[in-house]
Formats: structure tokens, C-alpha cells, sequence
């Protein structure tokens, strides 16, 4: 049996969760109307809409050169590796690189502004 003293004690002392406030259908539609989320959905698609782009022009040039220049990507470029081939292993290096970036983003501009969006919403600002 707990004494009083016990059971009044402090929920994070005794390393039990505290349970998270439920959150209103109103008090997410005012943190999507609020300056803050409109920042954050601005620069989201300012890094990501262009990504998309310059990496499907990318993709799809690789797939017209293959289809429609044959002859230049089948050119031998060092032994038996052509210019098709460096072309489909630059797609990957592309994508890592395009992921690499985002990630840095993420962690730079994302994370930090969601982060703060987030604890306003926890502690009720936007009720």
C-alpha cells in the first residue's frame, strides 16, 4: 500500500508518462491558419516542389537519351562502360544527393519550425 505522501508524489519522479492533453478539431485547424504553419508549408515547397522538378527533367532526359540517342549512350567511354550506363548510375547518385539535402533542410528549417508548431499546440496556444 502507498501512503499519501506517495501518492501525491510527482508522476515523472517515479518515471511514469504523463498522459498528452487531447487535442480539438478546432485547435489543429487554428495552428494550420497560423503564420507559423504558413512559413513552414512556404518553405517546405520552396526546397521541395523545385527538387521534384530538376530531379523528373533529369530522369526523363535520361529516358528520351536512351530511347532517342541511342548511338550517344551506347558510346564507349572507358572499356566496355558507356555513356548510358555512367547516365543510370548518375540517377542514383542524383537521388542520394537530392535525399542528402533534404535531410540537411529537414534538419535546418523543417524540424526546428514543426518542433516549435508542435509545443504551441501541446500547451493550448491555439485554442
Amino acid at each position: 500500500m502507498s501512503t499519501p505522501a506517495e501518492s501525491n508524489a510527482d508522476p515523472h519522479a517515479a518515471g511514469e508518462a504523463e498522459t498528452p492533453r487531447i487535442l480539438t478539431a478546432a485547435e489543429f485547424h487554428a495552428a494550420r491558419q497560423s503564420p507559423e504553419f504558413q512559413e513552414l508549408k512556404r518553405r517546405f515547397r520552396k526546397f521541395v516542389f523545385p527538387m521534384t522538378v530538376a530531379f523528373l527533367v533529369w530522369y526523363f532526359l535520361y529516358v528520351l537519351f536512351a530511347v532517342y540517342a541511342v548511338d550517344f549512350m551506347s558510346t564507349n567511354v572507358v572499356g566496355e562502360i558507356n555513356v548510358g550506363l555512367i547516365f543510370g548510375v548518375l540517377q542514383f547518385v542524383s537521388t542520394f544527393g537530392i535525399t542528402a539535402l533534404y535531410i540537411r533542410f529537414a534538419d535546418r528549417q523543417v524540424d526546428p519550425r514543426a518542433a516549435e508548431i508542435r509545443n504551441k499546440m501541446e500547451s493550448g496556444d491555439y485554442r
